[in-house]
C-alpha cells in the first residue's frame, strides 16, 4: 500500500500536567510518565521542575547519581547501575505514583472484559487495565479476533495498538478497524519500556538468543547488536516469555515488559533496552454502537473519521483541510492512502476495503482506492465539528465517523 502521513501527533508528545489521571490503587501499580527534557544537559534537572499531582516524584539517575528507586540510567551508551542498556543524557524520568480517581479518561472498568491481543502480560494488556482499571482481560490470538470478541458479545471492549512514536503508522490496525463496525470508545497512550528477560539465575553472558515480537526486536536493534545474540521472532512479546518460562530455555532471552517478568518470575537482565528514549505506542479500545462512554459537555474530546474517495486525491485533501481550517478545528492526525491500482501482478495494491454501516439491509463492505483517516479536536456533536462533516460530505463519495471520546494526552509507564 502507499502511505502518506500528514500526522501530528500531540497524543504522543509530553503530557500536560493538568491532564495527569488518577487511579485507585489495585494489585498492579500502574503509574503515569511524565518524561521531560532537562534545561541543560547531562542530566541536570530544571531549576523548577513542576511538582507532581500527589507529590510523590520519582527521579531516575539525575547528575548521574542513584535516584530514590534506585535506577540510574548509563550515559553514552554504557550500562547504568541496574542493567539499563541505553543511555539518554538529555532525558530525565519522572515517574508520578497515583492513586484514587478513575482511570484514564476517568473511567472504571470493573465488571468490563476486554480482548486483546497476546499472551497474559502483553503490553495490550497492560494498556487495558491501565484505561480501564479492575476489567477482566482475554487473550486472543490475532487481532481480528479480539475485535470478533465484542462483536459476538464475549467481550465489551477490544483494544488495539494502532501508532508509535517510532513506528508511526505502520500498525496496520486502522485498515483492520475499517472492516468492522466497532466504534472508538477511549485512546490510552503507553510508554514502551523494554526489558530482557531470562530464566531465574541466568546471567547476561550465557544467553545467546532473544525471541520477541519483531518490532520489539526490531526497536532494540543496537542494544542487541551489542550483545551479540541471535534474534528468533515469535507471535507476542508475552508469547515469548509464556515460551521461555514453559521450556526453561536457559540459553535463551526474552523482550517483553518489566511486568511481564514479575508475572512470570523471571529476571531482568537489563532495562530500556530500546534505541529510542521516547518509545509511546496509542492504543484505541473499541466497543460496539453506540459509545458507551458519555462525555461531559466540557470534556475536551476528539472525533475520529475516515473519508473515502475514487479520484481527485490533492483536491479532496485540500478540501478536507479547508473543512476544518475554516472552522479553526485543529487536526490530531491526518493520513492519505493512495491504493489507485498502481502495480501489477503480484506487487498490485489491493483497495481499502470500508464496512458501510449507514447501507441499507445488513452492513456491506466497499472498496475505495482513496482514503483518509482524520482526528480532529472536538466532539462529533459539536456545532463546528458537525458543520465541517457535512462540507465533506457534499464532495467525498464515503464519510464515516469512527467515534468521538474523550482525549487524554497522558502517557503512562509500567515501571
Amino acid at each position: 500500500m502507499a502511505y502518506t502521513s500528514l500526522h501530528l501527533p500531540k497524543h504522543l508528545l509530553l503530557p500536560s500536567p493538568r491532564r495527569t489521571r488518577h487511579r485507585p490503587s489495585s494489585s498492579v501499580s500502574f503509574v503515569a510518565a511524565a518524561a521531560a527534557r532537562a534545561n541543560g544537559v547531562n542530566g541536570q534537572a530544571p531549576e523548577k521542575p513542576p511538582p507532581p499531582p500527589n507529590g510523590k516524584a520519582r527521579i531516575n539517575g539525575v547528575n548521574g547519581k542513584k535516584g530514590v528507586n534506585g535506577h540510574v540510567n548509563g550515559v553514552n551508551g554504557k550500562k547504568g547501575v541496574n542493567g539499563h542498556v541505553n543511555g539518554h543524557a538529555d532525558r530525565i524520568h519522572l515517574s508520578v505514583s497515583t492513586g484514587g480517581g478513575g482511570g484514564a479518561g476517568g473511567q472504571d472498568g470493573s465488571g468490563l472484559r476486554v480482548a486483546f491481543q497476546g499472551a497474559p502480560g502483553a503490553y495490550s494488556e497492560f494498556a487495558a487495565k491501565t484505561a480501564l482499571p479492575g476489567c477482566d482481560t482475554l487473550p486472543c490470538r490475532a487481532f481480528a479476533d479480539a475485535l470478533a470478541a465484542v462483536e459476538r458479545g464475549a467481550a465489551d471492549r477490544a483494544i488495539l495498538p494502532v501508532e508509535s512514536t517510532m513506528e508511526g503508522t505502520a500498525l496496520r490496525n486502522y485498515d483492520l478497524l475499517l472492516r468492522h463496525g466497532l466504534v472508538v470508545a477511549q485512546e490510552i497512550n503507553l510508554f514502551v519500556h523494554y526489558c530482557l528477560l531470562a530464566m531465574p539465575g541466568v546471567r547476561a553472558a550465557e544467553v545467546r538468543r532473544v525471541i520477541s515480537h519483531p518490532m520489539a526486536l526490531a526497536h532494540c536493534g543496537r542494544a542487541l547488536a551489542r550483545l551479540g545474540v541471535d534474534r528468533e521472532p515469535v507471535e507476542d512479546t508475552a508469547g515469548a516469555v509464556e515460551m521461555l518460562r514453559s521450556n526453561r530455555m536457559l540459553d535463551t532471552a526474552a523482550i517483553a515488559s518489566p511486568r511481564a517478568a514479575d508475572l512470570y518470575g523471571l529476571d531482568v537482565l537489563a532495562h530500556g533496552l530500546q534505541d529510542e528514549s521516547w518509545n509511546v505506542t496509542r492504543f484505541l479500545l473499541l466497543s460496539r454502537p453506540p459509545s458507551p462512554v458519555a462525555l461531559p459537555v466540557d470534556a475536551d474530546a476528539k472525533t475520529s473519521m475516515v473519508v473515502a474517495h475514487r479520484g481527485g486525491s490533492m483536491m479532496v485533501l485540500l478540501k478536507v483541510l479547508s473543512a476544518f481550517s475554516s472552522r479553526n478545528i485543529n487536526l490530531t492526525k491526518l493520513e492519505v492512502i493512495n491504493n489507485d491500482g498502481a502495480g501489477a501482478g503480484a506487487g498490485a495494491r489491493p483497495p481499502v476495503m470500508i464496512l458501510d454501516t449507514s447501507a441499507r439491509g445488513a452492513p456491506t463492505l466497499r472498496a475505495f482506492p482513496h482514503v483518509l483517516y482524520v482526528d480532529c479536536a472536538g466532539a462529533a456533536h459539536d456545532p463546528r465539528v458537525r458543520e465541517a462533516i457535512q462540507e465533506i460530505e457534499k464532495f467525498a463519495v464515503f464519510v464515516r465517523v469512527l467515534g468521538c471520546y474523550a482525549a487524554d494526552s497522558t502517557v503512562y509507564d509500567l515501571q
